[in-house]
């Protein structure tokens, strides 16, 4: 499994694919090897030596302090090389879609991207993705020899369920690379700098959520006001973003951001396919709709038949009485 940390930070999805992993070792008879990558991230690596890991690979170099596709695909091509495992995972975020399926052609092998799931059938795995902005899932299985590639959906797993290393720490072994500057065909610039006012929702664990039933942006207030008061992020379905009425930063679905949050609260969202892609790994969803028949009721733990404006201001009011 190839964890992502980016300045010393993990990506947090990296500890939903070790779930996914320890999981799928599990199942299979078989042991987990995290890995890596950087300069100066020894630390990170006896972080991941606490985890229930059979090793953690520890890959450093100069070279490898800032992120490119040509250094982390040749720096990890020798290290898949030498290892020989059978299954690389990864979690799918915008730097492994950079990287991975080049490193997989690399060495001539296939890549399962954005899967939200696996089974196992008999001695074959099968991995699950969706289709179609998530109105079918396909079942993928590879061919050939391995190692197979596979990357994870954020959402698809969850990063508390991952197991300890049953007596302490794994052994962190250091993996030379050889990486010459030649190699590296880009030339990394300042990392992007999202405006203060931005919000990665993908690390809430509490999020509201509106949709049209809202109406008109002079009721956004409300909604803000219940975020607020569970200690949340407000949050939106597309035709909110796409009206001006809360930024894009702000928008859930297979156009938007993923999340997994451990509560959910849908107020006036319909649940089109494209917004429940998002946020279907939410560990509790609770949805609020005036049309009983709403389809975000079918994926919702519990729901609420009522009028929006009536159930906001009590919650709310019930929330701060409890403070």
């Amino acid at each position: 499994m190839i964890a992502e940390q980016r300045q010393g930070k993990w990506n947090n999805t990296s500890f939903e694919t070790l779930a996914a992993a320890q999981q799928i070792a599990k199942e299979t008879s078989s042991s987990v090897s995290a890995l890596v990558i950087g300069k100066g991230v020894a630390g990170l690596a006896n972080e991941l030596a606490a985890k229930n890991v059979a090793e953690v690979l520890l890959v450093e170099h100069d070279l490898l302090e800032a992120y490119t596709a040509d250094g982390y695909c040749v720096a990890l091509s020798q290290v898949i090389g030498a290892a020989k495992p059978e299954l690389v995972l990864f979690p799918h975020t915008y730097q492994v879609r950079d990287f991975a399926p080049k490193l997989a052609a690399m060495l001539g092998k296939g890549m399962v991207g954005d899967c939200i799931g696996y089974r196992s059938e008999g001695s074959k795995l099968v991995f699950v993705r969706q289709m179609f902005q998530g109105k079918t899932a396909a079942d993928v299985t590879f061919q050939g020899a391995a190692p197979w590639f596979a990357s994870f959906q954020a959402g698809a797993f969850r990063a508390d369920l991952v197991a300890a290393h049953p007596s302490g720490t794994a052994a962190v072994k250091a993996v030379s690379i050889e990486l010459k500057p030649e190699q590296i065909r880009t030339k990394p610039l300042d990392l992007f700098k999202e405006a203060k006012s931005a919000v990665d929702l993908t690390q809430a664990p509490l999020i509201v959520a509106i949709g049209r039933g809202i109406k008109a942006p002079e009721n956004i207030p409300q909604a803000e006001a219940l975020a607020k008061a569970l200690g949340g992020e407000i949050a939106a379905s597309r035709p909110i973003c796409d009206e001006g009425w809360l930024p894009m930063e702000r928008q859930i679905g297979s156009s938007g951001q993923t999340v997994a949050p451990k509560l959910y609260l849908a107020l006036g969202i319909s649940g089109a396919i494209q917004h429940v892609v998002g946020m279907k790994g939410a560990r509790t969803i609770v949805a609020i709709n005036k049309d009983q028949n709403a389809l975000i009721f079918e994926i919702a733990d519990y729901g609420v038949v009522g009028v929006i404006f009536e159930v906001m201001p009590a919650l709310t009011e019930a929330l701060e009485k409890a403070k």
